[in-house]
């Protein structure tokens, strides 16, 4: 088991403020990704003070609905103050219940109809690849989004024309367990082309090094990780949790699981 790192935890506590101010949440599935968003950032080539560096590498978060959990890793490396995450989801507010590639900074396309990131994420590695460009294309995809079958042709289309360029990063939280079950994605992944990989979904130092790991294809990291992470309330309650905000008592709750975890 992973130790989570004192700024991943300061991204959950930034998340769970953020929900209680503005009475919006998708709590859980933001805390699953946080290491690999935190992970991505620090590797990826990035201007924060200008989000539209034409050297950047691009990042995709292709599962929408976690739109909190990245504003708040967003906020962290300085795209934005963190005290813009209290509008979240408010009229007007910049950073939407799904992300808006006109409105927040550093969102790199507006995204929460489930299959299209990753599509596009694609499209932008081959015109790297056309170009002979450097620059690297990073998508974030869920569990439950892979029943989507653009999901697949995704891959596909990545794999055929060996978009070395482009990670893939599964987060596999079980959110299925209500939908079509796919078990096994490491051996699904490899078995559509992908240079495949399975980490600890949870360890910043292990996604850093298999995002680093060179590939010969589209890569994909299999990211086992748990929704509502360092909090048992929200682990042990996920559907309850869904779009739920916590009242005072439920957020200082919260916050203490999160400082024992």
């Amino acid at each position: 088991m992973a130790t989570m790192t004192p700024a991943c935890r300061d991204i959950r506590r930034n998340i769970l403020k953020a929900s209680r101010a503005s009475g919006h949440g998708h709590i859980p599935t933001s805390f699953s990704v946080i290491e690999m968003l935190s992970a991505v950032y620090e590797t990826m080539k990035k201007d924060p003070a200008n989000p539209q560096w034409a050297g950047r590498d691009i990042f995709i978060l292709s599962k929408g609905h976690a739109a909190l959990g990245y504003y708040a890793v967003l906020a962290h490396y300085g795209y934005f103050k963190n005290a813009e995450l209290a509008t979240f989801g408010a009229f007007q507010s910049r950073l939407g219940c799904h992300p808006d590639r006109l409105k927040a900074p550093g969102a790199e396309l507006s995204t929460g109809s489930l299959g299209h990131g990753i599509a596009v994420a694609a499209g932008v590695a081959l015109a790297f690849q056309i170009e002979k460009s450097p620059r690297r294309v990073y998508t974030l995809i869920g569990d439950g989004e892979c029943n989507e079958g653009s999901v697949w042709e995704s891959i596909m289309v990545a794999t055929h024309l060996k978009l070395s360029n482009l990670t893939i990063l599964l987060d596999y939280n079980r959110s299925q367990i209500r939908s079509l079950p796919i078990p096994n994605p490491a051996e699904r992944l490899a078995a559509f082309g992908c240079d495949t990989l399975e980490v600890n979904g949870h360890d910043v130092d292990a996604l850093k090094a298999a995002i680093a790991k060179p590939a010969t294809t589209a890569k994909a990291i299999v990211a086992n990780t748990t929704k509502g992470y360092g909090c048992p309330s929200l682990t042990n309650n996920v559907f309850e949790w869904h779009r739920k905000s916590p009242n005072p008592e439920q957020l200082e709750m919260l916050m203490k699981e999160l400082e024992a975890a």
